[in-house]
């Protein structure tokens, strides 16, 4: 039987909140705990780092895909499971996605807010069914959502965007729901 594979997308920095942190290496222990597998962008600083030594330290298998052109900002973790150098952004993102059962969003920037636009798009196009999950750390994500929520309201979405993603307030919530929903 095939692990269960949970794609994160997060910062390559810590953020100013230590509880950012602390989402992280939870989601990384809980994805262990169940035997899942991580895949993410398989940098060694930041959320990233600290999601995959959870994860590692914690005896499951991670799976890390870097474009060539990071290799040194993010500080390429070439000791995971799976470690994979893409050309760039774009096939990074593809490959994460094709080795996924599952998205979470946790705390980021920019490249995080792309990668989670990006599998919600498709998601909208009806391109995959894979569930969709942002952990709103303290708040993290409100302008996000609450972005999401303006658009559908001023009628440049349906209202079932809104239905393609999950919103928990902490890590433990975004575990329990994907253990619901990939059974």
């Amino acid at each position: 039987m095939q692990k269960i594979s949970i794609c994160v997308y997060c910062g390559s920095r810590s953020g100013s909140r230590p509880e950012y942190a602390q989402a992280a290496e939870t989601l990384g222990k809980g994805i262990a705990k169940r035997a899942w597998k991580l895949v993410y962008g398989a940098g060694d600083v930041g959320l990233m780092g600290s999601v995959a030594r959870a994860a590692e330290t914690n005896g499951t298998n991670t799976f890390g895909v870097i474009p060539t052109h990071l290799l040194q900002a993010e500080v390429g973790k070439t000791n995971l499971t799976k470690f994979i150098i893409t050309e760039n952004m774009h096939e990074r993102k593809k490959v994460m996605f094709m080795n996924s059962d599952a998205m979470v969003l946790l705390p980021g920037g920019v490249g995080s807010l792309d990668e989670f636009f990006e599998v919600l798009t498709w998601a909208q196009l009806r391109l995959h069914q894979k569930p969709i999950v942002i952990v709103n750390v303290k708040e993290v994500w409100s302008p996000l959502i609450n972005l999401i929520d303006h658009i559908i309201a001023h009628g440049f979405a349906d209202s079932s965007l809104r239905a393609l993603f999950e919103v928990t307030e902490t890590a433990e919530q975004a575990l329990d729901y994907l253990s619901e929903r990939l059974r």
